[in-house]
């Protein structure tokens, strides 16, 4: 089988977190710009798998991954008050090129006078895995908590300042990578594609 993943994003803490998750598994991890390909993918399916399976297929029908295992996440924000926006759209929420730090100030904006028990929020995580025979795999998790009044904390990226975790008490850009991983909605759903490798490759 191939020891080689190469995971369809450009996004360097993404691939670490990836990494850490999948240490023990031993594959070796590359993104496409490591794996020399270069794409402009349209990512225009509506639920998170589709758009999933666009970025994996896309890459994987590339010379430079044959033989490889091609993965590729996509996930996003659900706000229950917003009718869960931004969901599918949370990377071009107000445009791909704005700060997050503007994207979170708008959501926050949007939820003033929203009490605690109103501001239920859930990031969602899809990965498809296409396996150099063709088959195709997707797995998806959730991670459930509310949107806080305020940006906190300094380790995560993306919406992870504004999405507060009941459980411990902080918000996932408060938690350390370890604690993150164990709860996040990517962590949980490369574990379940982790086990799904595993039943297929027999290891």
């Amino acid at each position: 089988m191939s020891k080689q993943i190469i995971f369809a994003t450009g996004n360097r803490n993404k691939v670490k977190e990836i990494e850490m998750i999948l240490a023990d598994a031993g594959y070796e991890i590359r993104t496409m710009k490591e794996a020399g390909i270069s794409l402009d993918i349209v990512e225009d399916g509506k639920t998170y798998e589709e758009n999933a399976l666009i970025k994996a297929r896309a890459v994987a029908a590339t010379k430079e991954a044959a033989g490889a295992i091609v993965m590729a996440d996509d996930s996003g924000l659900e706000v229950d008050a917003l009718g869960k926006e931004p969901g599918v759209y949370s990377a071009r929420y107000m445009g791909e090129d704005t700060p997050y730090s503007i994207k979170n100030a708008e959501i926050i904006r949007r939820l003033t006078g929203v009490p605690d028990e109103e501001r239920t929020a859930r990031f969602v995580c899809a990965i498809a895995a296409v396996l150099p025979d063709g088959r195709e795999v997707t797995t998806r998790a959730t991670i459930e908590g509310r949107i806080d009044y305020e940006e906190k904390g300094a380790h995560g990226f993306g919406y992870d300042p504004i999405f507060f975790y009941p459980p411990y008490g902080k918000t996932t850009a408060e938690l350390s990578e370890e604690q993150k991983n164990e709860v996040s909605h990517r962590g949980k759903a490369l574990r379940l594609m982790k086990e799904e490798l595993r039943k297929i490759y027999g290891e």
